[in-house]
């Protein structure tokens, strides 16, 4: 099946299943599950993203000179 086809399957389920208030609750709850399933490695939280940070200010500090990329800065501190 196509994604075209399994998103008109989905839909045409639940359509069925939202006359049903049991049904559909059931059917949220076992979505959400599959979506904490597929989390997204790079989201985090506020409090994660200042961890991070306060991390990295601990460590090496690297200036780039001018004109000069990201890469060559690798190539030159490794």
């Amino acid at each position: 099946m196509t994604s075209i086809q399994l998103n008109a399957e989905l839909l045409r389920n639940l359509s069925i299943i939202a006359e049903d208030e049991k049904l559909l609750k059931r059917a949220v709850k076992y979505l959400r599950k599959l979506v904490s399933e597929k989390e997204d490695p790079t989201l985090f939280t506020k409090e994660e993203f200042f961890q991070r940070v306060d991390e990295a200010k601990k460590g090496p500090l690297y200036e780039l000179k001018e004109g000069e990329t990201v890469e060559n800065l690798f190539e030159r501190i490794e």
